[in-house]
């Protein structure tokens, strides 16, 4: 019998466990070409999450009377759907917004986040787990891509948001918005939030089911020595 999800820790999955930049390095594209400002990330994750929602919940419901042969067309025209929604809602209401994303918005429809997440979790699980799926993994990706937007903003035009806040503090690199940068500020983050999150993994291990003599556990008591 497969186990039951929780839906708390559906949610919960996207923003450190599978964080879909950040751990599993998916969307990089992305990732790297609209994060040259933090809003910029802020507004790309917004519409991924958009899309990530609506086609999760629809490929949930359609999932059982969709034919195997053409399971992949149906969920990419799902996903093209809502894509096409976001597209034409950032046109009409933020098109300053839209205009920075430019191409991007619309290749929302290739983001392998948005198929993996309806191949892996909607087309098994029902409407309400594969909403909060959506929910988290979206959340993940924004938080992602909008610090990495947020660094590389800070060091690279000495703003955030737009705001200066670096004035008098150090002359801003002008690298950081270019794509090395980018590189740079996503390797870095990778490395430190992979670290953070292992620490974590094995400290919940020792807390809930290591036995005593175990040396993952003996060294965490010890303050990190051997």
């Amino acid at each position: 019998m497969a186990e039951r999800k929780k839906p708390i820790s559906v949610l919960l999955n996207g923003l450190i466990k599978e964080n879909p930049t950040l751990r599993l390095l998916l969307g990089m594209c992305p990732s790297l070409a609209v994060t040259t400002m933090a809003k910029n990330g802020l507004g790309m994750g917004a519409a991924a999450t958009f899309v990530l929602v609506g086609s999760n919940l629809v490929i949930s419901l359609i999932r059982k009377i969709v034919p195997d042969k053409v399971r992949i067309p149906a969920y990419i025209t799902v996903i093209a759907t809502f894509t096409t929604i976001v597209h034409l809602l950032l046109a009409a209401f933020l098109p300053e917004l839209n205009k920075q994303l430019g191409i991007y918005i619309p290749l929302i429809v290739v983001n392998c986040i948005i198929f993996a997440r309806a191949e892996m979790f909607a087309q098994k699980n029902g409407p309400l787990l594969s909403v909060l799926d959506g929910l988290g993994m979206g959340a993940g990706f924004t938080l992602a891509i909008t610090a990495i937007g947020s660094v590389r903003e800070i060091l690279g035009a000495g703003t955030w948001m737009g705001i200066p806040v670096t004035v008098n503090l150090f002359e801003p690199a002008i690298m950081f918005i270019l794509p090395p940068g980018g590189f740079l500020v996503m390797g870095f983050l990778v490395a430190l939030f992979n670290k953070l999150a292992d620490k974590k993994d094995k400290s919940l291990e020792c807390e809930t089911g290591c036995e005593a003599g175990c040396p993952g556990c003996s060294k965490a008591a010890n303050g990190g020595e051997a």
